[in-house]
């Protein structure tokens, strides 16, 4: 079977600067083009700017190497972590073909590159190229599945009648999940939103290569279908549910587990209790990804991600006029003082999938868990496991809100410290 090639948007703007390492052909500026240049977006078309002049295309514009294996792009300020707490602008390199295309009034960036070649970025971006090598030969096959996976799921998309829809909002509730089926006009992002994909600039080890050239082709699947596999940095001591966080479809490959060996003494996991929530969330439960050892997490964290040490239970404190400008803000509803954040339903691994908002002027439900960690911080919270303690009354209104939380991310599928 061919390998199948990978359209990856890596930035937007309506400016970019860029470089060409090497001879690339342009078929549709009829020219073989190499040096600095800069694209930006006039009256809806794509202009480019180079030392050879100035050449405009309504149409997207491809460069292609000449040479794949020597010859490369840089893009200049590429955003990395995108509203995240981690997030920052580098420069990064690529191999393959630099396309650009016009999105919403401005221009996407997008390497197309075969899979396998995309994979040893990724797992390079994910963790540390240095890891062990069977960590990173089954992440190569988790992405691998992950990718190829959402190319099914966006040409069944395509195929069918009926609009997806990942939003549902009444006068009471909205509810919102973020997934792949945000991106029409090519395959994945290069950011979390999809998987973490940062081109060459992280290839510092001969590892990574391996492990995805060890793993070459191979795919998790289940009835005869790729798995839709998810991974999250620490699930916080149990995993969560695909169909709490995304749209609601089980899938049964993806249940809900304990990460230990044994089950946790002291703790009743049925989170439909409050009670056992507090507990759960305040305590120190021993799970796999519950661990300080840096000899372990620099195998899983990168240089930007090691300054987060409290990820696995963690707090955040607001005022009352920092969560109610937060939460104002963030949802773009006035619900003038927060009265309280009630949680509506949790999931397995104690993740809230919808939560009340109550305040003096505006009361709503909202979820899923991205929705809830989007609207209680500046990027987002480490993870929707959490719980809330009020004080500081005055006339009633609490002045201080205190959130003390379980793990760093989704919590889906696999959970890479543990």
């Amino acid at each position: 079977m061919q390998e199948p090639l990978l359209s990856i948007a890596i930035m937007k703007g309506i400016e970019i600067e860029f470089e060409l390492h090497g001879n690339f052909a342009s078929p549709e500026l009829k020219c073989t083009c190499n040096g600095k240049f800069n694209a930006r977006l006039e009256n809806n078309e794509i202009v480019l700017i180079g030392k050879a002049g100035t050449k405009k295309s309504s149409e997207p514009v491809v460069f292609s190497p000449e040479d794949f294996d020597t010859e490369s792009f840089l893009l200049k300020g590429v955003t990395i972590g995108i509203d995240f707490h981690w997030e920052q602008r580098e420069n990064q390199r690529f191999l393959g073909s630099l396309k650009f295309l016009i999105e919403e009034d401005k221009i996407v960036a997008v390497n197309v590159i075969p899979i396998e070649h995309y994979l040893t970025s990724v797992i390079s971006s994910e963790m540390s190229a240095n890891s062990s090598a069977e960590l990173l030969k089954a992440h190569s096959i988790i992405s691998r599945s992950w990718v190829l996976a959402q190319i099914e799921k966006g040409k069944e998309l395509n195929k069918s009648e009926v609009k997806y829809k990942s939003r549902v909002s009444t006068e009471n509730e909205l509810i919102k999940w973020y997934d792949r089926e945000d991106h029409t006009l090519y395959d994945v992002c290069a950011d979390d939103h999809c998987q973490r994909y940062q081109g060459i600039t992280k290839l510092h080890a001969h590892s990574a290569q391996q492990s995805v050239a060890d793993t070459r082709g191979l795919v998790l699947k289940y009835n005869d279908r790729i798995c839709d596999t998810r991974f999250s940095k620490s699930c916080g001591g149990i995993s969560e549910l695909f169909e709490n966080v995304w749209e609601p479809a089980a899938h049964e490959y993806m249940e809900s587990i304990s990460d230990y060996k044994f089950e946790h003494d002291g703790y009743n996991t049925d989170f439909r209790n409050e009670r056992n929530a507090e507990k759960w969330i305040k305590g120190n439960p021993p799970a796999f990804c519950n661990t300080k050892d840096m000899r372990v997490l620099s195998q899983v964290l990168l240089e930007y991600d090691q300054k987060t040490i409290d990820y696995y239970r963690w707090k955040v404190e607001y005022t009352q006029q920092q969560i109610s400008e937060l939460i104002n803000t963030k949802l773009k509803i006035d619900f003038g003082e927060i009265i309280d954040l009630v949680p509506v339903e949790r999931g397995p691994s104690s993740r809230l999938i919808k939560m009340k908002i109550v305040g003096t002027k505006k009361t709503l439900t909202i979820g899923k868990e991205l929705e809830i960690r989007r609207a209680l911080s500046t990027s987002h919270l480490y993870s929707s496991a959490f719980i809330v303690e009020k004080s500081d009354y005055k006339n009633d209104v609490p002045q201080k809100f205190t959130l003390f939380g379980a793990g760093w991310g989704h919590g889906v599928g696999l959970c890479q410290i543990g």
